[in-house]
């Protein structure tokens, strides 16, 4: 029952905020990096935080969900509010950047720090080294996620297929109320869209990942499980910034040159290009299981997740050259 309660609430808090942001004007414009032709209502993850904290409580309240995993997701509630207002207002990058950090930080001290990293023929315990890895990557997951919010459906569904990931290999209420949060924006989000979700969520969504990658991490599990599935965002993010550097170009200037954008420019219709993404997150969470059954193997699945999101950008540069 919560968990309809949390669709439904979701579903009608994003009708609301797009009404609002159609009144009030709050519309996100095409520029340079914009994949839609016409302005569109955003903001409309505050609906997905929103009811996400309010399911963390409940089941919080309920003992249903581990006191430190609860404590970390919350640090983001900061986060979400600081980027609504960066929705908004447009804050400067300092100030966003210094949230973030403080946030990252307060996460990782609440789930005790990452205490060690196994890469199957390398074990690092330097908590040192550990910790600082942790904390970049949970900034590189903050903002690779917003980098990847940019087509129809996109981050609503990848967020959905590493909840139910998440669930199937972990168990954990945590994750179908993460599913109800995000589906009950979906429906609004799919293409055609009438409301984006903004930096409000997707800063949240990529937070919440990082979370969930280290705290399962300190329980035993490998971080490389979270790592293959969420492949798909963090190989496409990276890559690009990779070749990006490589042609000299400013990396702070906006652009419509990531896989997923490359396949919209080529004809391809918003919906199309995210049932694409869900195939390639199937042969993921393939991959991820099978390091989750094996973990000794882990590493090794790690490099197969590799090859097949590399061939995946590969057919996508065929269809339009990355320049």
């Amino acid at each position: 029952m919560i968990y309809l309660f949390i669709f439904m609430a979701s579903l009608f808090l994003t009708y609301l905020i797009r009404t609002y942001a159609l009144k009030k004007s709050l519309l996100a414009t095409v520029n340079e990096r914009s994949s839609h032709t016409t302005p569109t209502p955003h903001g409309g993850g505050i609906a997905i935080a929103v009811t996400w904290f309010l399911g963390l409580v409940y089941l919080f309240t309920c003992k249903e969900i581990e006191p430190t995993l609860f404590y970390a997701l919350l640090c983001g509630s900061l986060l979400s509010v600081v980027s609504y207002f960066d929705d908004l207002y447009e804050l400067s990058p300092k100030l966003r950047l210094l949230v973030q950090a403080g946030v990252s930080v307060a996460g990782l001290y609440v789930l005790g720090g990452l205490e060690q990293i196994d890469f199957g023929f390398w074990m690092i315990e330097n908590p040192l080294i550990t910790n600082v890895l942790a904390f970049l990557g949970i900034m590189w997951f903050i903002n690779l996620y917003n980098f990847l919010d940019g087509i129809d459906g996109y981050a609503g569904s990848e967020a959905i297929f590493l909840a139910i990931a998440g669930w199937l290999l972990f168990g954990g209420d945590h994750f179908l109320i993460l599913v109800a949060s995000v589906a009950g924006f979906l429906v609004w989000n799919w293409h055609r869209a009438k409301i984006f979700m903004g930096d409000v969520g997707s800063t949240l969504l990529g937070y919440t990942v990082a979370i969930f990658a280290l705290y399962y991490q300190n329980s035993g599990f490998s971080i490389f499980i979270w790592i293959i599935l969420f492949g798909l965002f963090w190989f496409d993010a990276t890559l690009t910034l990779i070749r990006r550097y490589k042609n000299h170009e400013k990396l702070s200037q906006a652009h419509r040159k990531h896989a997923y954008q490359r396949l919209v420019q080529s004809g391809i219709l918003h919906d199309r290009v995210v049932f694409f993404a869900l195939g390639i997150n199937l042969v993921l969470l393939i991959l991820g299981y099978s390091a989750f059954t094996q973990p000794s193997n882990a590493m090794g699945y790690f490099m197969v997740a590799i090859l097949v999101l590399y061939g995946a950008v590969k057919m996508v540069d065929k269809r339009k050259k990355f320049e």
